[in-house]
């Protein structure tokens, strides 16, 4: 089944702020969505610990929190770092989803 073309989970554009820890989530150029994490050094390298993934009201039931964390995560894996998947959120994402996201944890 394909994406229909006004889907606002595929229209999410998603960058990577490093000095404020955070993944954003913006919709026509509007913050809509993030996901804070806290840099950690682990016994298997380098982590970024997940502690909080955020959507706002308007936005909420459109699929942005997982469009979110699934571009971050690959962004993640890019840079050859792990996941701690402290927030909820993201510990309930890995698990669903153990075959693309194993690796990382």
């Amino acid at each position: 089944m394909s994406t229909p073309p006004n889907d606002p989970a595929a229209r999410l554009a998603v960058t990577h702020h490093e000095s404020a820890h955070r993944y954003e989530g913006r919709l026509d150029g509007e913050l809509v969505a993030l996901a804070d994490y806290v840099p950690q050094e682990t016994d298997r390298g380098t982590a970024l610990a997940f502690v909080h993934t955020e959507v706002v009201p308007e936005h909420q039931d459109e699929g942005l929190a997982s469009a979110l964390v699934d571009a971050a995560l690959q962004d993640v894996r890019e840079r050859g770092l792990r996941v701690v998947p402290a927030c909820s959120f993201v510990r309930l994402h890995v698990r669903r989803h153990p075959e693309r996201y194993a690796d990382l944890l």
